[in-house]
């Protein structure tokens, strides 16, 4: 049965029929393969999302793998049947942030699949073709479907622009902490460091790459290069700031609550900080991310610790709420 995921309002959801609709010109229509579930999911259903960032109602999904089943006018006929991701940011193309690449700052304002879009949590899903990513024909599509989280670090390791020799780490263990990992280790680092609250961790870290492990409660080093934070808690910029060296570039990620812990004006200036942001990703991260999977330098699959029917839409939302540490990426599979 054709079926999908419906947000009416903060708390309230129904699994209704779906209806794919046909492509128009210069759109594709997917066979949704797997669609993940984030924190940024919960907070749509929980109504904690920020205003202007969500739009109800609203079938969720912006993490998803697929197939192209048909396309409309304009678009090449040889991308059905191929494997496929896709960005999630809706830009308008014309302003002058889309012309220098920087679609995630839109000046047409933000819309993304997913939010303020029909997403994926659906059989199938209809949006421009030009936001696709082709995959490998012997691509894992399961694996795939974590390709945006992977992407908004990619554009975080773009920015961190780290260089081999160099001694970088990581902040936060989670998904986008792990794929940190993998994106610093490709660079050839003289050290790698995951720092994090779950001990548990420090095999996974080590897998990937690390070369070092320290609970945030440790005593921490202050001397590196590079630091990406991806833990998003209140402290969790300052901490990372704190591991750099003079001159040291810091790159954050997370995005913690009201009322965190700021950065210290005065640190930043003498000890001459650069530090950068990042939210979504845009198309040179996500196309950094797709050559880096289809070359084995990815390996999201040992971070899948859940899959779903569409169905089980709440026990999911549960489950990545839950803190249990045995609980990765959850994946539904429409």
């Amino acid at each position: 049965m054709s079926s999908q995921i419906l947000v009416e309002a903060p708390g309230a959801h129904r699994v209704e029929d779906h209806t794919p609709r046909d492509p128009g010109p210069g759109e594709a229509l997917i066979a949704v393969h797997a669609v993940g579930i984030c924190g940024s999911d919960r907070e749509v259903y929980q109504g904690t999302r920020p205003e202007g960032y969500v739009r109800y109602p609203l079938t969720p999904g912006h993490e998803w793998s697929g197939t192209v089943w048909a396309v409309g006018a304009d678009v090449p006929e040889g991308l059905v049947g191929r494997k496929v991701v896709g960005e999630g940011f809706r830009n308008c193309q014309v302003c002058d942030r889309c012309h220098a690449g920087e679609t995630t700052l839109c000046g047409a304002g933000y819309e993304e699949t997913g939010f303020t879009r029909p997403g994926a949590m659906a059989t199938t899903l209809t949006l421009p073709a030009r936001l696709l990513h082709p995959l490998p024909d012997d691509a894992d599509l399961t694996a795939a479907a974590l390709l945006e989280p992977a992407a908004c670090v990619a554009a975080a390791a773009l920015k961190a622009n780290a260089r081999p020799g160099e001694r970088v780490a990581v902040l936060g263990t989670g998904t986008l902490g792990m794929f940190a990992v993998q994106f610093l280790k490709a660079v050839s680092p003289a050290e790698l460091l995951v720092v994090g609250t779950r001990g548990e961790r420090e095999a996974l870290s080590r897998r990937f790459g690390a070369t070092g492990f320290r609970l945030r409660d440790q005593e921490l080093p202050d001397d590196f290069d590079v630091v990406i934070e991806t833990a998003g808690s209140a402290s969790a910029a300052r901490t990372a700031a704190s591991l750099l060296r003079r001159g040291g570039r810091l790159v954050l990620t997370g995005i913690p609550a009201p009322g965190a812990d700021g950065l210290d004006p005065t640190g930043l200036v003498v000890r001459q900080l650069e530090v950068h942001t990042v939210f979504g990703a845009p198309p040179a991260a996500w196309a950094h991310t797709v050559r880096a999977f289809g070359a084995g330098l990815l390996d999201p699959l040992p971070l899948i610790t859940h899959e779903l029917p569409l169905t089980e839409f709440s026990q999911a939302i549960e489950l990545v709420g839950a803190g249990d540490p045995k609980v990765g990426k959850v994946l539904l599979r429409p």
